[in-house]
Parts: structure tokens; sequence; C-alpha cells
């Protein structure tokens, strides 16, 4: 509770969102792009720390690079049954149906630092040992793993020497012994003042590839480090020291690297010690969005209070986690009984933002799963800023329990258009209430999401195929635990359709939002409102062509003024192509 007390800001305000989780300190971030959607795996150090005092790993995820959902911790040093102390950097990768983490941790029967590796079917857990015993030891740190176009999968780690391993395609056992990579000045650049280790390689390393050159960016020159990189033309060198991406910056005397690309753009993850109280044994986690110079070479990326931009809106008609957070002030998570995690510990003039709220035509209604052992509180819903405009507010009252949880709703005045949204907590002293997930609803013409299942959660139910065969699927998810898939389709027209004939007011405006990625190709999506009226069908594009494609999931977003003459008989909404027959997944749909 003292770092999440401490983290006040001037009310009224609007502010940045690095570092990207203000709840806890998290340390060595390390990202993953999987079914379009980033998953972020980090450590956790304590509060108060005095030393690298880590007992568990934590994981959070994203669709938009500001709002981050809190998945807990799904993996600790208890999960080694070997294993002493130290839930020191790691990183997850993806490979035959499965998640493995390699992580660093102190081997009791040694009291050496070994790399283990955890195993689980879900991005989010729950992981567990995978081989009962460490995968590797020689008393080094920071594993991080990379599976190369032909199939082979390394893990490098390394302090104060840099090594790695051939993975086997189990990704649990390795062939042949370890190999010491040549830290040269050449490969990895000049250090001064320490003959001990005449290169800059500290520690940290992060391996990828990017249009066939091999990237190694790394902590440099304890302390306080910057970040620097080399490339090399092959997965082992030799290496060729390129220079520093992010220069000596902020509170922290260690940093530790994260790239990926993600939905067209290149993200750089590190930490620092910018929340209260932070330091270099109490980091936080931040990223910054760049573009790779024509030549390959990354750019200088300084550290920044202002952090990535938001791809896409927030669809508030969906359900959303409670915990899945921009910006905080005075909260907790924990687990919840309902599964998942809530956001608790909520003391009055406490409040969580979240960014990028497309709510437009209208909302009529509020909706959130509450729970409080005591008598309650208020929940104001501001729109950008915690003293912004006030919309709505809902009275929570005691339900007997933290974990007794029951549905409050109040109504919504003036939620129009796209903002950021402020979840102000009010009421008497001490804890007040948890809160598990929230949506905002609509009556029909007058806001809120007029497709049934939009979240797709309820398999195919109301939706259509207008060509191709519609099912219900489970292995690639923009958001929630489904979505739904068309194959077959001869004709560019052939999509999934939904019938809102009933629900239409003419001359209304009514904004679409749709996730949509190909199964193959990069064809150009649209959404398409089929009006039928006096015999005669018009077809209104209610969203600009986009490209997609089979690597992540894109946003189709327009608003479109739907009328006819005479008497309407149809109205169908679909998500079509404007050429080819390439198989689509839709997810998360909303025209409002």
């Amino acid at each position: 509770m003292a770092l999440l007390c401490a983290v006040t800001l001037i009310p009224g305000t609007a502010r940045a969102d690095n570092p990207i989780v203000q709840t806890i300190y998290t340390a060595d971030p390390a990202p993953l792009v999987y079914n379009g959607r980033v998953y972020l795996y980090t450590g956790h150090d304590e509060d108060g720390s005095t030393y690298f005092t880590m007992k568990d790993w934590r994981v959070w995820s994203t669709t938009d690079m500001v709002n981050w959902t809190d998945h807990g911790s799904p993996l600790s040093v208890a999960t080694f049954s070997w294993a002493k102390s130290d839930a020191w950097a790691g990183q997850t990768i993806y490979r035959n149906g499965k998640f493995y983490w390699y992580v660093p941790t102190t081997n009791r029967s040694t009291g050496r630092m070994a790399i283990g590796v955890a195993v689980s079917d879900s991005p989010t857990g729950p992981f567990t040992d995978a081989i009962g015993r460490p995968l590797v030891e020689n008393g080094e740190i920071d594993p991080t793993v990379f599976i190369d176009d032909n199939g082979q999968a390394y893990l490098y780690w390394g302090n104060p020497h840099l090594s790695y391993v051939k993975l086997n395609t189990d990704m649990i056992s390795y062939s042949g012994s370890v190999t010491q990579i040549p830290l040269t000045t050449a490969g990895f650049g000049t250090r001064s003042g320490d003959a001990n280790r005449p290169t800059l390689f500290e520690e940290g390393p992060w391996v990828y590839k990017r249009n066939g050159l091999y990237y190694i960016v790394f902590a440099a020159k304890c302390c306080s480090e910057f970040i620097a990189y080399s490339t090399a033309t092959s997965p082992t060198g030799p290496w060729t020291y390129r220079g520093t991406i992010m220069p000596t910056q902020g509170s922290s005397f260690t940093n530790h690297p994260g790239v990926i690309d993600y939905n067209g753009g290149s993200y750089f993850f590190y930490h620092n010690g910018a929340l209260p109280g932070g330091g270099g044994f109490t980091r936080s986690v931040a990223v910054e969005k760049f573009a790779y110079n024509a030549d390959g070479t990354i750019p200088t990326i300084n550290m920044t209070t202002t952090g990535a931009p938001q791809v896409g809106t927030l669809n508030p008609y969906l359900r959303q986690e409670a915990e899945t957070i921009a910006w905080e002030s005075g909260v907790e998570t924990e687990p919840s009984s309902e599964g998942g995690m809530n956001v608790g510990w909520i003391e009055n003039g406490d409040y969580v933002k979240v960014k990028g709220v497309a709510f437009g035509s209208g909302a009529a209604s509020f909706s959130a799963r509450v729970a409080s052992a005591t008598s309650g509180g208020r929940i104001e819903l501001r729109l950008d800023g915690v003293n912004g405009a006030l919309v709505g507010t809902c009275t929570v009252a005691g339900t007997g329990g933290w974990q007794t949880w029951t549905t409050v709703t109040c109504p919504v005045n003036g939620a129009m258009g796209t903002h950021d949204l402020y979840f102000k907590y009010t009421g008497g002293s001490g804890t007040l209430f948890n809160v598990n997930w929230w949506q905002f609803n609509g009556g029909t013409g007058t806001g809120g999401n007029l497709l049934t299942n939009g979240d797709m959660e309820s398999g195919t139910t109301g939706w259509g195929a207008s060509g191709g065969t519609l099912s219900s699927v489970t292995n690639a998810v923009h958001g929630g635990a489904r979505a739904l898939s068309i194959t077959g389709r001869t004709a560019s027209w052939n999509g999934t359709t939904q019938d809102v004939t009933s629900k239409l007011t003419n001359g209304k405006s009514y904004t679409t939002s749709v996730w949509v990625r190909s199964q193959t190709g990069t064809p150009s999506a649209k959404a398409t409102l089929a009006v039928t009226a006096n015999g005669t069908t018009n077809y209104l594009q209610l969203t600009p062509a986009t490209a997609v494609n089979s690597g992540g999931w894109t946003q189709l977003t327009g608003t479109a003024t739907v009328s006819w003459s005479g008497t309407l008989t149809g109205a169908t909404f679909y998500v079509e192509t404007a050429a080819g027959t390439d198989g689509l997944s839709i997810d998360d749909a909303s025209f409002q």
C-alpha cells in the first residue's frame, strides 16, 4: 500500500502513461506477441526493497499498448522445488502449442544461479516446472530465447560472460555443450576502467532477427547501465557493435531491454525508477514506440513519461476487466474468486484511468461487478480527468464480503465520442469495495452495441454467414476466449452477417468497430450495411477498407449516417473484403 498511496498526481490533469504499471514495482520486461495481443512478462520488486528482492514473476497484456490487463502471478520461485530464491529476469516464447518461460533463480543445492524452464498451455499460465531441475547452470543470469527461421531455437544468457545453447524442438532440453560467445571490443564495444571486463556487455541480452539480420540488445557498462546493441549475419556471431540505443537515464542503476514489432509498429521496453519510492531496487517497466532507420540501425530512444501512442480505441460496450488500466492512483489488484484479478483496496479519492474509450453516439447505462465487506461507496464516471465531466454515478452497497459479488447498474448521460474514462471512487473512510469488471450499455437508437454477441463469447449466436462456413474458434482471439472464423469464401462479399433491421433509427449516425485478421494473405477488409427499403437494397460502407493480415488483429472503425426512404424491410451488418476470398477471423464487434 505504501507505493500505491504514494502514486498521487495533480487532480483533474491529463497525465502520461509511463511507467505502464503502477500497482506494483515491475522490472526486466519480456514482451511476446501472440494472436494479435502483446503479453508482457516481468519481474516484481517487493515494496521497500534494498536489494533485488524478487519472489515471483508477473504477466500483463494489451491490444492497444496503453490499457494493460493484470493477469497476476502465474509463476514464482516456489514453482521450482529445487529453487531457493531470486525471481530474476526471464523470457517467454511460444512453440508446439505451449508457452515456455525461461527464468534465472538460485539453486538451493548449489547456491548458484541456474536457468529453469516452466511451461503452460496459456500465455497467462499457470506455469509449471517443465523438467523438475535446472535446464542449465553456470552461475549466470538473464536468459533470452530465440527461434530462427529454420526452426533452430537458441537460449542465450550471461553476466559476466555471454553463453548460448541450441535448444531441441521440445524446448526443454538442448544439444551439445554450453558455448561461450567471445566478448570482443569489435563485437560489443570498449569499456574503460575495468581490466576484467574490457567490453561494454554487462547483462540482459535480448536476441531477435529482422530482415535477415540478427540483433543482440543488452544492458551495457554497469553502473549505471545504458542499452546498446550489436548485429550479426549468424545467430552465433561474429557480432559487430552498433552503438547506444538508450543512454543512461532514469533513477535505476540497471536497465533491461525487450523489443517487438506489433500491429505495424516497433516497440522498445525497458525499466526505470520513475514511480514514487522507485530506484535501483524498486523499478518500473515502461515502453516507447520507435522506427528503425532505413539501413536497419536503431535510433537513439529516450525515456519519456508519454509512452507509446494508443493503437485503436477501447470498446466500452464489451465487458472489460476492472484490472485493465492505463493509469491509477491508490488501488491494488488481487486474485478474484470469479477468476482472473479484481481491483481492490479502494479508498475515497482513488481512481483508475482507461484511455481512449470509444462511446460512439452515446451510452445509456453502466454496469459493474462489485463486492464490499463494509458499507460500500460510489463509482463516479468522469471524462478526460479525475475531476472531468461527470456522466454517471453508481452506488455500491455492502455485499457481505470482499469476494461476495453482485452487479450494480446506473444511468449514464453525456458519454459520447472518444474520451479517457476515469473511475473515481468516493465514500467514507477505509476500504470501500472491490471491482471485478465493468461494461457500458445502450438502448436501441440511443447508443450502445446493437450487435448481439458482439464479443463472440456466445459462439455463433446472433451471427450468420453470407457464404462460406461460420464457426466459433478459441485458437486465435482478440479478446476473451472466443472469436468467429469464416472459411470457404467464394466471393468477396461472403462474410459474417447480423440482422439489425429492428434496431436502426432513420437518419442516425452509427460508429462501427470490429477487429479482423486474415487466415491467409493480406486482403482489405471493411464493414458494410445492406439496407433494403421499398424493394431496393443500398450498400453503405461503414468503415474504410483496411489491409488485414494473418500476423495480428486490425481494427476497422468508422462512423456513417444510416438513412432510407420508405419502409425499411431489411438491414444486415456484415464484414467483407474488397477483393479475394481469404478466410477471415472476426472478434469484438460493435455497431452503436
